[in-house]
């Protein structure tokens, strides 16, 4: 969702900025790493001596602190179209947000929330476990192998790699983790459903 549908990250960055700042940490240090995992994860890369619990119940207070703050939350480029063609395709969204975030900033965008779909609540581990992914895949009866990411961040690209699925990186962050194939935004990618049953997509310049 956030970095592949949804662009909140002038929201992340404000909200992870001063939660950095709070625990005398480097905002810009932070940043590298806040994309793409559940908050607990990132404050256990970031204070990896603190106990596990004070990391849970910050992540709660941030999740609100986020699901409250919505303003500057925008579709990505191509985001409306992309949902309008696969609609009536097989497809899950597979997310570190719980489903109150989810829901409003899929509704800030002004984006369809997919019938399937794998929030925080619904898994025992964060990306870049594959559990998210892989447990999307089974909810629409896919094979990983059959299954096609849109990632963002290293903890995605690298959760959908270790689904064994392929990945399509979404932007210039994505570039540097090495996705199967890589878009600046989904104004690039053509979804065709094809008379064999395939569906293409079509990655254009």
């Amino acid at each position: 969702m956030d970095g592949t549908l949804v662009n909140s990250d002038a929201v992340v960055e404000r909200c992870w900025r001063r939660w950095a700042v709070r625990h005398g940490l480097d905002p810009e240090e932070a940043l590298k790493v806040v994309h793409g995992r559940q908050g607990y994860a990132t404050m256990a890369l970031l204070l990896p001596d603190r106990p596990m619990e004070e990391n849970y119940a910050d992540n709660r207070a941030m999740l609100a602190e986020e699901t409250a703050t919505l303003d500057g939350v925008i579709p990505i480029g191509g985001a409306p179209e992309f949902m309008a063609a696969i609609a009536g395709l097989p497809h899950a969204l597979v997310t570190s947000a719980d489903e109150r975030l989810a829901t409003a900033r899929m509704g800030a965008a002004g984006l369809r929330m997919p019938e399937t779909r794998v929030t925080a609540e619904r898994v025992g581990a964060s990306k870049p476990d594959p559990e998210g992914f892989l447990k999307g895949a089974a909810e629409l009866g896919f094979a990983p192998a059959d299954c096609v990411v849109f990632e963002d961040s290293e903890a995605g690209i690298e959760a959908g790699r270790a689904a064994g699925m392929r990945v399509i990186g979404i932007g210039p962050r994505a570039g540097a983790f090495a996705p199967d194939a890589l878009v600046r935004d989904l104004r690039q990618i053509r979804v065709e459903a094809a008379p064999d049953g395939l569906i293409r997509l079509h990655l254009t310049a």
